[in-house]
């Protein structure tokens, strides 16, 4: 009788599948670490490129604005779809009275001419102020602000804060001083929908921003900070007190740095 031969498998062929199967998983185990990897450097790759592009368009609209005054502000578009009537008539500094930029100087920010955008002994003021009281107290220059209300939204976030010191060193950087006080005289808020020099001066005196007399100035100055509740035209016992130390300062702040701002009438 004849024994039937054992279907017995090959040692070798057994090793190699065995292996084949082993380096199958290896690779389905691989697969998602790759495609994690090629996802990350793809994000990473557009997240660049955006930063890339955002950083070009920025200072484009920088350079720009450098030469053409800005056709809007955010609050003008605020107000416009608030159906407020928008009133803002753009001139040129030689418009404007040397004594308004004198005043504004003196009310808002007295280094101006001195520092590139951040007036760093007014920000450590403004925060030992502001931990010993309920109230805060700013420390935002000409500078910081003209970045504010030209290029950026009304918030007091932190983000808002940080684009605005953004376009603050931006602005430093491509304008000079001159360009930087004559935007912010034309983007100003001075009221409701009222904006820039002229406009205010138009709106609150019945002149044009060229025959304001010095305390007229004063008056426009002292208002800046709270323009919505303030009146130029019919003051506050509050706002005349502050136009007149405003007025009084002026001819120091003139004599000290009028040479950053053109001699106007």
């Amino acid at each position: 009788m004849t024994s039937q031969p054992e279907d017995t498998e090959h040692p070798d062929f057994a090793a190699s599948e065995d292996h084949d199967s082993s380096h199958r998983e290896e690779e389905k185990g691989q697969r998602p670490a790759l495609t994690l990897q090629a996802s990350l450097r793809k994000a990473v790759r557009w997240i660049g490129t955006a930063l890339i592009v955002l950083f070009a368009f920025s200072v484009f609209w920088v350079l720009l604005y450098r030469f053409i005054a800005p056709p809007f502000t955010f609050l003008t578009i605020r107000d416009r779809l608030a159906g407020m009537e928008v009133h803002r008539d753009i001139v040129p500094l030689d418009a404007i009275p040397a004594h308004l930029m004198h005043a504004v100087m003196t009310a808002e920010d007295q280094g101006f001419c001195l520092h590139h955008g951040f007036d760093w002994g007014a920000i450590e003021k403004a925060q030992d102020f502001n931990e010993e009281h309920q109230r805060t107290r700013g420390a935002s220059t000409i500078s910081m602000q003209t970045a504010k209300n030209a290029f950026l939204w009304p918030s007091r976030s932190w983000t808002r804060k940080g684009v605005e010191a953004y376009f603050t060193v931006l602005m430093e950087l491509f304008w000079p001083k001159q360009r930087i006080m004559e935007v912010y005289l034309n983007v100003a808020e001075w009221g409701e929908g009222v904006f820039g020099a002229e406009a205010a001066a138009q709106h609150y005196f019945g002149k044009p921003a060229v025959q304001l007399t010095r305390r007229e100035s004063a008056l426009l100055a002292a208002s800046l900070p709270t323009p919505l509740r303030s009146n130029p035209a019919r003051p506050s016992g509050y706002l005349r007190g502050r136009a007149t130390v405003i007025q009084l300062r002026m001819n120091g702040i003139a004599r000290e740095f009028g040479q950053c701002v053109p001699d106007t009438p």
